[in-house]
């Protein structure tokens, strides 16, 4: 970093309610602050430092930027290729919705496992309707990206006394993962899992990675349950597999068009849970975010290695 005091773009609210925290780190740099990224336009020729998201169209202005972070875990957005090929830093969010996202797995688990859409109508009809359920205890659960997501799934997994397995590009197996697969060995994984959960980013390794081998694999009493991001399942392939029932059902939170269009055949399957990619929408999510890049602030500052550095040619 050089000498000049760094201009500092932020928007979004989050980071607005803590903009005290930032100047306290950064007491000689020019912080400006706008709720809206379109109200910050005016100011990108002359950002060194942006959080938050910048459009194709104006990148092109951000003549002096050097470091980018993105407000999100997945910086998909960002990833256009003047930026891609450009010497700018871009760091994310990674691990700021990683808790609640895991928690929203087991839920969706927990849900389909005991089909608790039965309760929901009953309830809705006032109707006292028992029925004999399943328990997760002793099922295996398969885990694609064994990230930050994946690893607290995997934790929260055990506890519910089940088995935990992955795929991930590193064969080792982290903390709580009883086995660990290698791409080549994809068939043999669906096949073991009761559970198939996604917690991997998009990218050009990932983008349809789940086909119709991959879903005929499956156990016919198995579930799918997307979570980190769509295109990674083949959307096509995967209505078939539910409405002609290679697989029992699934929990989609994550979906391969965002928002799910009101005419999706998805809506309409009876052993399909949907939620509208918010499994990671808590009020804390935020709030780690910008603490992972008020302490990369400082890192900056003191010209140490930032943490969530993006490869940008790999995705994520």
């Amino acid at each position: 970093m050089d000498n000049q005091a760094p201009v500092i773009c932020i928007s979004g609210p989050t980071a607005g309610k803590r903009l005290d925290t930032l100047r306290a780190i950064a007491p000689q740099a020019d912080i400006r602050h706008a709720l809206k990224p379109r109200a910050m336009a005016r100011d990108l020729p002359e950002a060194d430092i942006v959080a938050g998201p910048i459009s194709r169209a104006r990148f092109a202005n951000a003549t002096r930027l050097k470091w980018l972070h993105s407000w999100h875990a997945g910086p998909n957005e960002q990833l256009f290729p003047a930026l891609v090929e450009s010497d700018i830093v871009l760091t994310s969010s990674k691990s700021n919705g990683a808790v609640p996202l895991a928690e929203h797995g087991m839920m969706l688990m927990l849900m389909l496992n005991r089909q608790a859409m039965r309760w929901v109508r009953a309830q809705r009809w006032r109707l006292w309707k028992r029925h004999t359920h399943g328990e997760l205890a002793g099922l295996t659960v398969g885990i694609i990206g064994a990230g930050n997501a994946g690893a607290d799934l995997a934790l929260k997994a055990k506890a519910f006394h089940m088995r935990v397995i992955g795929m991930r590009r590193q064969a080792v197996a982290p903390a709580n993962f009883d086995a660990m697969f290698a791409r080549e060995d994809m068939l043999d994984f669906v096949g073991q899992c009761d559970f198939l959960v996604v917690t991997a980013p998009l990218t050009p390794e990932t983008e349809g990675m789940l086909g119709e081998a991959e879903f005929r694999a499956m156990k016919p009493s198995a579930f799918f349950i997307s979570l980190s991001r769509g295109g990674i399942a083949d959307d096509a392939v995967l209505l078939r597999a539910l409405k002609e029932k290679w697989i029992a059902g699934a929990g989609l939170d994550a979906h391969g068009v965002e928002p799910l269009r009101f005419t999706s055949p998805f809506w309409g399957l009876k052993n399909v849970l949907i939620t509208p990619h918010n499994g990671a929408t808590s009020w804390q999510t935020p709030v780690r975010g910008f603490e992972i890049f008020a302490d990369n602030l400082g890192r900056y500052l003191r010209g140490e290695p930032l943490v969530n550095v993006v490869d940008k040619s790999a995705g994520y």
